[in-house]
């Protein structure tokens, strides 16, 4: 692999894979995956969104490697992860008739890593998978730890397999892009993983945070790093969420999938925005509950509302999300 991209292990036994992260590996990408592919064949699926702005741009540099590249589209947004988007997306992908050496390409964020994934799983048994993520979101967490799934009147994710016959590559030049909401959704990832066993790291995303959120590279950059990093290690160690490890990783999560079902999986809070609401009311209950120190609540709900977030339930809302501006 170029040194010009910097490489995590994600150890797992006999399946484990590597994390890359450097600028403009879209470009590189055909390069990059030609050694990791059973055939020179891929096909790319991405949002309508996503497509316009990098998807010519990944087609291209499979076809400069020699690999052969066609692309399925689904629409942008939540609505995509439903039973019957997927159906109809295993039936685009059908169309192309792929063998079981053909590799999928998620081109995008958490949806379609969601989507593409659960997708490799089950196409033709299961053939191998590659993440090319493109927000902040994915590339902190979502597109790290093999994990899909779609949505039903249940819930959120609660039908899809893990899967980790696949590669990553986060390419901090996409989500520079990142602005508004879309932006502010992957803020409370980052500090997560200061939460659950980095302290240090949280106390550089307090200071840093209005950095990473304005795009400056290089903390974008590291931020993508460290969030990686921190995942890969508690994935290693508990790949099947067999001993409650892994769990941590879902701090925030039982308040935010609640609060997105209250408001329709809707555009008024979106998932990141949901699951940093519910770290900071977790954060709360432990406090009432004695198992932390006020403080320390008091700290995360400052953090969170200091880059932008809903940390109150009246602050929920899109009339709302226009006031929402980071400050320093």
């Amino acid at each position: 692999m170029s040194a010009e991209a910097n490489t995590i292990r994600v150890d797992l036994a006999g399946r484990g894979y590597d994390i890359a992260i450097g600028r403009g590996l879209i470009d590189r990408a055909g390069d990059l995956c030609r050694p990791l592919l059973a055939a020179p064949r891929v096909i790319i699926v991405s949002d309508e969104t996503v497509a316009s702005l990098y998807g010519a741009r990944l087609a291209a540099s499979f076809d400069k490697a020699g690999v052969a590249a066609t692309s399925v589209t689904v629409p942008a947004g939540e609505s995509s992860k439903e039973f019957g988007a997927f159906g109809h997306l295993l039936g685009e992908l059908l169309d192309q008739r792929p063998d079981r050496k053909t590799t999928l390409v998620a081109l995008g964020g958490g949806v379609v890593g969601d989507l593409a994934g659960f997708a490799a799983a089950v196409l033709l048994r299961g053939v191998d998978f590659i993440q090319v993520p493109t927000t902040l979101l994915a590339q902190v967490d979502s597109s790290v730890g093999g994990k899909t799934g779609i949505n039903t009147r249940h819930g959120k994710n609660l039908v899809g397999p893990s899967i980790n016959r696949a590669w990553c590559w986060p390419t901090p030049t996409c989500s520079t892009r990142c602005r508004g909401a879309s932006c502010w959704q992957a803020m409370p990832r980052s500090p997560k993983y200061g939460l659950i066993d980095a302290p240090e790291f949280f106390a550089w995303c307090e200071k840093n945070g209005a950095a990473v959120l304005s795009g400056d590279p290089a903390t974008r950059t590291y931020a993508i790093e460290q969030s990686c990093l921190a995942k890969a290690r508690i994935v290693a160690a508990d790949e099947r969420e067999t001993t409650d490890l892994r769990a941590l990783l879902n701090l925030g999560h039982t308040f935010g999938h609640a609060l997105e079902a209250e408001t329709g999986f809707g555009p008024d809070l979106l998932h990141g925005e949901a699951v940093g609401a519910g770290m900071a009311m977790a954060f709360d209950l432990s406090a009432r509950l004695g198992l932390c120190p006020a403080a320390d609540a008091g700290r995360v709900r400052r953090h969170f509302g200091a880059v932008g977030l809903p940390v109150r339930l009246r602050s929920i809302g899109g009339d709302n999300r226009r006031n929402w501006t980071p400050h320093a």
